[in-house]
């Protein structure tokens, strides 16, 4: 029989990231989590997580990260169906989710919002590029993901959610100034644009298409939606926004497009563990029920 108290310890260091945030989350000292843990790889035989900065679980950890995730909804459901069953532990279980910040900026936190005033759960939302959310699924951390990449992880399922669109869009004041002569390779090389973090590449992305060739882009790191909403009024730098995020400032001229009718849209996709969990299937229902009324169709 496995220690779920050594599970428990040993998936909160992978989600926090390390001894000291999970003592904090579990409410026990770093020392008590470090037993826990090296008791269970003593019991396992192996090692089960990387003690780097952050931590990362070893492929026999993110295994076990899957499961405790996964007997924790298990035994939520337990709790609706079996109300005089002792399990221990608090009546909410904490569903860990990733998902990129466009989207939930946008369309995604309504649909996670509403799923939780339901139901009982904590939503533990973890914040990445679309791009790498699903290393977070594939790492144990969450059980579920907003992500841009359409094959499943191991053990998940994945279902197509639509697509983003995204506009390159300036203030009209930052455009006379950096592109008075036109949007090209030569100007963009000079032009500041913003960009969520080293991981964003939909600007650079978007420069590739529209010049047939890679340009070196200067790059303010601002990571937050709104705040690029701001930066790009401010005139700190042209941006990727997601179109329906700036339909306000593009009607009243004061963000403009970069070149007019050049969008970039963004698949994304909806990964889950195949747990067999009644709260991850009304999760399920209501991201794709929201993404069904906010993206392009797929």
């Amino acid at each position: 029989m496995l220690d779920y108290a050594a599970l428990s310890a040993l998936s909160a260091v992978v989600r926090e990231g390390s001894f000291e945030r999970a003592a904090h989350a579990l409410h026990v000292t770093p020392s008590a989590v470090s037993q826990r843990i090296r008791q269970l790889e003593e019991r396992v035989g192996c090692a089960l997580v990387i003690r780097d900065q952050p931590c990362r679980p070893t492929d026999s950890g993110r295994r076990l990260c899957q499961h405790v995730d996964r007997v924790r909804l298990l035994e939520q459901d337990l709790r609706g169906t079996l109300p005089g069953l002792e399990l221990g532990g608090t009546a909410r279980v904490g569903l860990p989710v990733a998902v990129n910040a466009d989207s939930l900026a946008t369309w995604l936190a309504p649909a996670i919002a509403a799923f939780a005033a339901q139901q009982p759960v904590l939503m533990e939302v973890a914040v990445d590029d679309q791009d790498h959310t699903g290393e977070w699924l594939r790492s144990g951390a969450v059980v579920a993901a907003v992500t841009g990449v359409a094959r499943p992880a191991s053990g998940c399922n994945s279902r197509a959610l639509g697509s983003m669109r995204y506009l390159a869009a300036a203030s009209p004041a930052f455009m006379q100034r950096w592109f008075a002569d036109g949007v090209g390779a030569g100007s963009l090389a000079e032009a500041p644009s913003l960009v969520f973090n080293t991981k964003d590449e939909l600007q650079a992305r978007w420069a590739r298409r529209l010049c047939h060739r890679h340009v070196e882009l200067p790059r303010h790191t601002l990571p937050s939606t709104q705040a690029f909403v701001a930066a790009s009024l401010a005139g700190m730098g042209w941006g990727m926004h997601p179109q329906a995020l700036i339909a306000p400032q593009l009607a009243d001229g004061t963000l403009v497009e970069l070149v007019a009718d050049t969008p970039l849209d963004v698949p994304l996709y909806w990964q889950h563990a195949r747990a067999a969990s009644s709260l991850l299937d009304e999760l399920s229902k209501a991201v794709l029920a929201a993404a069904a009324t906010a993206l392009l169709p797929p």
